[in-house]
């Protein structure tokens, strides 16, 4: 598990948005063709899987194995797109860097009969009470701020 703070100043954080991450791996076959992540329902965490690496396992056949991956785009429609084409002979893994989706998230085997290994991390963010609190903090620091003058210029005589 791992934590991130933001906005922190030199004296003390006045908001927190914690970050956890934890292992994330499902398996695809014929027998179980598709996994969907949901994460939980409460309303102040937001879940997210961030896809590391797609491989094949133990007794895939030669075949192509065709990974997609089903979620929302920007404009909130449902998007399937192909993350992973894995061949036994030529290309059995495929590293995604850190490909991060926000829940819900479906991967389905698309083609192929497996066993097809998805891993990653399952990232939860929140924010901390302090967070609502901080706006306000900020507001009182702009008043405390001097403006700046210009210098003044000698004048030739």
């Amino acid at each position: 598990m791992s934590c991130v703070e933001d906005e922190c100043s030199d004296n003390d954080c006045m908001g927190r948005s914690k970050l956890e991450s934890y292992v994330f791996s499902c398996e695809l076959s014929s027998i179980v063709p598709f996994y969907t992540f949901q994460g939980d329902e409460e309303e102040d965490l937001e879940h997210f899987l961030e896809l590391r690496t797609v491989c094949l396992g133990d007794g895939a056949k030669e075949e192509s194995n065709v990974v997609e991956v089903t979620a929302m785009n920007h404009q909130g429609k449902t998007v399937s797109v192909p993350v992973a084409s894995l061949h036994i002979n030529c290309l059995p893994m495929v590293s995604l860097g850190e490909f991060e989706l926000k829940a819900p998230i479906t991967i389905r085997l698309k083609s192929g009969t497996g066993p097809v290994t998805i891993s990653g991390l399952h990232l939860i963010a929140s924010e901390d009470a302090e967070t609502d609190m901080s706006d306000e903090d900020d507001d009182e620091l702009d008043e405390e701020i001097t403006p700046i003058k210009p210098a003044k210029k000698k004048q030739k005589q």
